[in-house]
């Protein structure tokens, strides 16, 4: 971490150690203009949470900083109620992508939220006939550090079987480098695809920003195309931003059930020029009969680590001991 960074990382944590013992809670605020906000806090680690627009994650941030790319903050235009909201940071979603229905109430709609807990929140979608589909969300902060546990839960309020699956759209921050683990027996030559223009998908792509290093797939910098797609059953995946903070995601990877993605894939990933990278695990198909649920769990950390200087590369066997120390899940 450079010494800019360092010292407003420092000061930021000490700030946060000055405030009351209360603050390491739950209550409700408003943020970049939207009400009834949930904010989870510790003594390092702040989550803000919106059911007005989407039901998403606003801020997630570590020693004050941000890793998530919230429109709002970056443009300093806050939200006016009755008007659109800006999709960005922490999105959720449900697919396969190229099958479902629209879902204005799911992605955009009015949620409600509920504190739950010391550092935990449920947020609850309306009831969406194009899917047949409400969605629960439930947030729990860890008492200490940056664990974050992201469960969503899809329940069929259908007369009909659905067969929808978890579908994770996490804006972060931009120009920084993904890193997914690989495993053996992908089904990609090059270890993952990408998708061209229409409909069409590359399955032996080529990049200059992108390569395989020491059991790694690493993304370096915008693509040729922006959305990718992999197969990795290592069941985790990081994004190392340029303030130097690892940002890791940690999910289970079912080798035995359907992957409903065309492709088949447990993670995309969506590499534009700009401000952002979308961050996205995928779950497999639940087939849901009529008034049953399921649920997936993403488990979310935010790790300081260096990012490479010019000319440097990550040392992968470090990242890979240290998101192996410290994102235990209990």
């Amino acid at each position: 971490m450079n010494s800019r960074n360092r010292i407003m990382t420092l000061i930021a944590s000490a700030m946060l150690l000055l405030l009351p013992h209360s603050m390491n809670a739950a209550e409700t605020i408003r943020y970049v203009g939207y009400p009834d906000c949930i904010e989870l806090k510790n003594e390092t680690t702040r989550v803000v949470l919106c059911p007005e627009a989407g039901g998403r994650v606003l801020v997630y941030s570590l020693g004050g900083e941000n890793a998530l790319y919230l429109e709002e903050e970056d443009s300093g235009r806050d939200y006016t109620p009755g008007q659109r909201a800006e999709m960005s940071a922490g999105r959720f979603d449900i697919g396969p992508e190229k099958i479902i229905p629209r879902r204005d109430l799911l992605w955009s709609g009015k949620w409600h939220g509920e504190i739950t807990g010391d550092r935990a929140a449920k947020l609850t979608s309306q009831k969406d006939a194009a899917t047949g589909t409400q969605l629960v969300r439930e947030f729990q902060l860890a008492k200490e550090g940056t664990h974050l546990s992201c469960k969503q839960t899809i329940i069929n309020v259908s007369d009909q079987v659905t067969q929808w699956c978890h579908w994770s759209r996490t804006f972060a921050r931009g120009e920084g480098i993904c890193l997914i683990p690989l495993t053996p027996n992908s089904r990609f030559p090059n270890s993952y695809v990408m998708y061209e223009t229409g409909d069409l998908i590359n399955l032996r792509p080529t990049d200059p920003n992108i390569r395989t290093r020491d059991g790694f797939l690493e993304i370096t910098g915008v693509p040729k195309e922006p959305k990718l797609g992999m197969d990795s059953q290592a069941g985790w995946f990081g994004y190392l931003m340029p303030h130097d903070v690892l940002f890791v995601k940690r999910y289970k990877v079912f080798s035995d059930r359907v992957y409903n993605e065309v492709a088949g894939l447990t993670i995309s990933i969506w590499y534009p020029e700009g401000k952002r990278v979308e961050l996205e695990p995928i779950g497999p198909r639940e087939r849901l009969s009529p008034g049953e649920s399921a649920s997936f769990t993403e488990d979310w950390w935010l790790l300081p680590y260096e990012f490479p200087a010019p000319q440097t590369q990550v040392d992968l066997s470090k990242l890979n001991a240290l998101v192996k120390a410290a994102t235990r899940v209990e």
